[in-house]
């Protein structure tokens, strides 16, 4: 068996989520229904990490092993064409065998995109969070600088998780303004991110921008482990998963 590495690219809309799921259409199931077909026999992928309902990938890493050794160009063209149209593969490379794309992974970095325009754009309504109400990106960028470090992040994190230790260490928490000034641009950067986790550091961020919070809770939420004291969970449209590390 000949083990390989691809970069995967999706457009959430459509899917379920990542994962494979009884009811439901994933990327999982596309894709590996793609490369049994390709390969005349089943065959199973890991990723290195599950995505939501409407959540996009710009840089989704998976693994999986072929009966022998391919033409890599060839396996991206036929991943890529061969795939619904809201999947795309950017890269194939071969790995060693103990190459596992979830459990070797270093870093994630995730954007998170909001509208903010008034009217809202309806081209980005499947691929942006739309937020109408005002919003000081002063306060915005001070609590952003809270997030950085090694913390407990239960308070951000789905009641829903089933994982003991929320500790994360995030090395990167920033925002940007588009130039035309209708759009939020997001970027975290950690070694790891809990169920819902950026959703909910975004649906918290923005009620500080609108006041509704205090600019200094980010530790205070932190501190209390407690997901009602943090913000309400963002839409999932505006999350991509831009580029995973090892």
């Amino acid at each position: 068996m000949v083990r390989y590495k691809a970069i995967i690219a999706y457009d959430g809309t459509n899917f379920s989520g990542y994962q494979h799921q009884i009811n439901g259409r994933t990327v999982q199931d596309e894709i590996e229904k793609t490369l049994s077909r390709i390969s005349n026999q089943p065959i199973a992928i890991n990723g290195s990490g599950r995505t939501d309902a409407g959540v996009h990938a710009l840089g989704q890493v998976i693994d999986f092993s072929l009966p022998y050794k391919r033409n890599l160009e060839k396996l991206r063209f036929a991943l890529d064409t061969q795939t619904p149209a809201d999947i795309a593969c950017k890269s194939v490379v071969e790995v060693p065998d103990d190459f596992h794309a979830r459990y070797l992974v270093k870093e994630k970095v995730y954007e998170f995109h909001v509208d903010i325009g008034k009217p809202r754009s309806p081209f980005r309504r499947f691929y942006a969070s739309y937020y109408p109400y005002p919003l000081d990106l002063a306060k915005i960028e001070h609590a952003l600088a809270d997030f950085l470090g090694t913390h407990d992040f239960t308070s951000f994190c789905s009641a829903k998780s089933e994982i003991e230790n929320k500790v994360r260490t995030i090395y990167q928490a920033d925002m940007v303004l588009n130039e035309a000034k209708d759009e939020l641009i997001f970027t975290f950067r950690g070694n790891g991110f809990l169920y819902n986790m950026i959703r909910i550091m975004v649906g918290t961020l923005l009620k500080i921008g609108n006041g509704r919070i205090p600019a200094d809770a980010i530790p205070t939420i932190i501190a209390a482990k407690d997901r009602n004291l943090a913000g309400p969970t963002a839409h999932p449209e505006g999350l991509y998963l831009k580029e995973v590390r090892y």
